[in-house]
């Protein structure tokens, strides 16, 4: 399951969702302020995660670029086969 995102505002001191949802009860969510994310690059990588996502994104570039690819259809099955 995807955690898409939700809006909320602010009310007498409390978050209040801006549109329902249907994650379970006494479900927990983290929430940041949107500020904070964007001045973050948009993720909470340090820079050695960082570089290694670079690195990892130059190697899955190059394969590409090689042409060693896998076809979109067989992966979506694959993940329907374990789902």
């Amino acid at each position: 399951m995807t955690m898409q995102p939700m809006r909320a505002h602010v009310h007498n001191g409390r978050l209040v969702l801006d549109e329902p949802t249907d994650l379970p009860e006494g479900e927990i969510v983290e929430l940041v302020p949107l500020d904070e994310v964007l001045a973050r690059g948009g993720d909470y990588l340090d820079a050695d995660e960082r570089a290694e996502l670079h690195r990892d994104l130059a190697t899955s570039i190059a394969e590409a670029d090689a042409g060693h690819l896998i076809d979109a259809d067989d992966v979506l099955a694959d993940l329907r086969a374990v789902w």
